[in-house]
């Protein structure tokens, strides 16, 4: 739940504060900023939820894994200089540590004995079924 924790908080950031995340997005040259600031967030809001409640847990995992992953290469640290490479490199490498927690939790909710399961349905159900 505290993994999953950060990746809601993180899906409202994109809400509570859309103008400057967006901006951001703009300098970065993401194409549409303010739908992908707005997309972004909610898929990284359902995607943590369902890890939560235990709906679908991974696809919630897979969906924020590959949210993280689109993010992660907009923070090219290799192009800045200064105080800002540091940043990016900063946030380059949460975004790749979300995104590898993302993973790591699909594999072991989709690997989960049913027998075991105290969640909900799967996604992996109907294509991994015993």
């Amino acid at each position: 739940m505290l993994f999953a924790s950060l990746l809601v908080t993180g899906g409202i950031r994109h809400f509570s504060n859309p103008k400057h995340l967006s901006e951001y997005a703009a300098l970065k040259g993401v194409p549409l900023p303010k739908l992908a600031n707005l997309v972004s967030g909610l898929m990284l809001v359902l995607g943590g939820a369902s890890i939560i409640l235990g709906v679908w847990a991974d696809l919630g995992a897979l969906i924020a894994a590959a949210v993280l992953l689109a993010m992660t290469v907009m923070h090219d640290f290799w192009k800045a200089d200064g105080q800002t490479k540091q940043t990016e490199i900063g946030l380059f490498l949460r975004n790749c540590s979300l995104a590898g927690g993302a993973l790591v939790m699909y594999a072991v909710v989709a690997n989960a004995d049913k027998a075991a399961r105290i969640i909900g349905p799967m996604l992996t159900d109907g294509f991994f079924a015993k």
